[in-house]
């Protein structure tokens, strides 16, 4: 399907059920209340992405496709690459490009701790043990393959891992082995991946091209293939290229959800029992504030406030022979000895993060992104690089926001969205602490240099509407319910109080089953 296909509205505006968002979190919002066989309709601002053989190509990568969004940007006001920043707007969300690593929070990522903390008021209000069998059905539906027991800092799980994981690359193999030497645990990242064969299934061909692009066999187990289309073909009404504006409000109901042809601009109502936003963490406060909801909430000062992204920096090593000369995929390991503190570091003290194996990147692509004298450099020097990721939890500051412009509007008639968000102090210290990890491991496996990149994209965004207890520090309650009004819920990563040091994907995913039970049963 061309990503300029009209909208798809679908015959009548009266619905139990309205998603905005078809991400990990709408789509898990919407699975129980669809599998009860309730009239659900899920609006999406960007359309299907194609698969073929061009997923694999230079212009595969995210923010080349049409997937990539500038037509309703956000304004940079601090904490960017540049004053503009596009999103992601596709069916099935960042789950389409993502490198499939699943991940559950840890344990102790849901109690108090207030080296995080500090005086932000965040609390998760529900402990890991409540969200466990969540955790578990969505590994189930995701196939998740992974290994229990080998991550020092892994939870405590009900259920198995779906599959069993393939042998490791010999550049995994060989960092991990680095990292033993100099005392570490390296363990396997449980991947979202088909590595089984099946009817009708298609099997991981471990190629290079997971993290960043599409998967063209669709062998990677998004949500665009695991969840949204078997909801289509039990009868969920999807609606593509269509921009939710408003939420209009009747007393103590959203009443109407205005939307907008994403081509054309004209508009639409519809009417649902119950509304879901899992647009995202920017995304859905935009909305909320738009619509001008917090007035109605008792904490309607912090929708948009407590803006977390992890303060990440990618680390490569360059060696003198190319490391993955194959080609072949291997982000397949991690180092988490690290993730709650460690002797050796002395500033900060407590908490720090992860670290995650980073493929050699593809080289087509980046050759893109550089001038044209240099990609003669880059076509030699690219291919002797491999890396870590390094994932720090970021603290959740009030000042991190997003906000709105009310003099300046986009095209469809909603204030401008700002955001502005700066790392503390401590952010930047964790960061290096596992960069300066990061950099042991890649010099033991034999690189004769490194080199670290801060990452400042806001692929992790995520506490911007989030859920509490306390009704004055919490615009959601535990469920995810909206605090003054009665059919509205939010179940994205903008519920986040915290962060934590983990690709967010499988807890947003868990959480917004929860999330999603709760509303079914409404109906």
């Amino acid at each position: 399907m061309s990503s300029h296909s009209p909208s798809t509205f679908p015959a009548g505006q009266d619905f139990d059920l309205i998603v905005i968002g078809s991400g990990p979190g709408g789509a898990m919002a919407a699975w129980p209340a669809v599998q009860a066989g309730k009239r659900v309709l899920m609006i999406e601002r960007g359309d299907w992405v194609p698969r073929s053989p061009e997923n694999w190509g230079p212009t595969g990568f995210v923010e080349l496709t049409s997937a990539w969004s500038k037509d309703t940007a956000y304004q940079i006001l601090s904490g960017g690459t540049g004053p503009v920043l596009g999103v992601l707007a596709t069916v099935g969300g960042a789950s389409v490009f993502y490198g499939g690593v699943a991940l559950r929070m840890r344990e102790p990522d849901f109690t108090p701790n207030p080296d995080i903390d500090a005086d932000s008021g965040a609390a998760w209000p529900y402990t890991y043990a409540d969200l466990e069998p969540y955790y578990g059905q969505c590994e189930q539906l995701f196939e998740v393959a992974g290994v229990a027991g080998e991550d020092p800092t892994e939870p405590w799980r009900s259920t198995p891992y779906s599959q069993a994981l393939p042998d490791l690359a010999p550049v995994s193999a060989r960092l991990a082995e680095a990292a033993r030497a100099l005392g570490l645990h390296p363990s396997r990242l449980p991947l979202a991946i088909n590595y089984t064969p099946a009817p009708g299934r298609t099997t991981c061909i471990r190629c290079g091209t997971c993290d960043g692009f599409a998967c063209a066999i669709q062998a990677k187990n998004d949500v665009a293939a695991r969840v949204i289309t078997p909801m289509v073909r039990a009868g969920l009404h999807l609606a593509v290229n269509t921009v939710a504006v408003e939420l209009t409000v009747n007393g103590r109901q959203v009443a109407d959800v205005v939307c907008a042809d994403r081509w054309t601009g004209a508009q639409r109502r519809f009417r649902g029992r119950q509304v879901v936003v899992a647009a995202g963490a920017l995304a859905t406060p935009h909305l909320l504030l738009a619509s001008d909801l917090p007035r109605l909430n008792p904490a309607g000062h912090l929708v948009g406030r407590h803006l977390m992204r992890h303060c990440n920096a990618v680390v490569m090593g360059g060696f003198l022979h190319r490391p993955a000369p194959s080609g072949e995929f291997h982000k397949q390991i991690a180092i988490q000895d690290y993730y709650f503190g460690h002797d050796s570091v002395e500033t900060p003290r407590g908490r720090l993060g992860g670290i995650q194996q980073f493929g050699t990147p593809q080289l087509d692509y980046v050759r893109q992104y550089v001038p044209p004298w240099m990609r003669p450099l880059v076509t030699t020097l690219v291919p002797h690089t491999t890396g870590f990721i390094v994932m720090a939890e970021d603290r959740p500051q009030a000042a991190n926001h997003v906000g709105i412009d009310r003099l300046v509007t986009t095209r469809f008639g909603m204030p401008e969205a700002t955001v502005t968000h700066r790392y503390d102090a401590r952010d930047l210290a964790a960061r290096r602490a596992l960069v300066g990890v990061a950099r042991r491991v890649l010099k033991r496996a034999g690189a004769k240099l490194t080199y670290a990149q801060d990452i400042t994209t806001f692929s992790h965004a995520v506490g911007t509407v989030r859920m509490g207890d306390d009704p004055a520090q919490a615009p959601l309650d535990a469920w995810g319910a909206f605090r003054g009004l009665d059919n509205l819920s939010v179940a994205d990563g903008s519920v986040f109080p915290r962060s934590g040091g983990v690709n967010p994907s499988l807890t947003i995913a868990a959480n917004a089953l929860r999330t999603g039970e709760r509303v079914a049963a409404a109906l």
